[in-house]
């Protein structure tokens, strides 16, 4: 299966964090799963980080970008496909990070690992 973490995914689980359920855990620690970050999720910690509301995560987009480089995991980049998916979305969500995630999962045939109720509402794989 092909998993998109949701930046709070990511965080969560470079963190340690409590939040991530035993399912995702389950499937993060699948060697059978390809395991995706956008990265979205870096350009939206590098704005959070900007303006301090991202606390729970030290060092920025570079640690972000740094703690992927040792661990399995592809970094997508946003290709057109992607932009033109986030065109069609119905607006649920306002988050433009969030959006384009969506997008990513959509036009790549992921499931989006996320615990974000708005997300979960759109046609697309989910799981948490």
């Amino acid at each position: 299966m092909k998993l998109l973490l949701d930046t709070h995914a990511a965080i969560w689980w470079i963190n340690g964090h409590d939040g991530l359920s035993p399912e995702t855990k389950a499937m993060l620690e699948d060697d059978t799963n390809f395991v995706y970050v956008s990265i979205v999720s870096a350009w939206e910690i590098a704005i959070k980080t900007s303006c301090r509301k991202l606390p729970e995560f030290m060092g920025g987009s570079m640690a972000f970008l740094r703690w992927l480089d040792g661990i399995p995991v592809t970094l997508l980049p946003i290709a057109p496909r992607h932009v033109e998916v986030v065109e069609t979305l119905p607006f649920i969500h306002r988050d433009p990070f969030d959006r384009l995630l969506v997008a990513v999962a959509k036009a790549d045939g992921m499931t989006i690992l996320t615990a974000d109720e708005n997300i979960r509402r759109y046609d697309v794989d989910s799981a948490w």
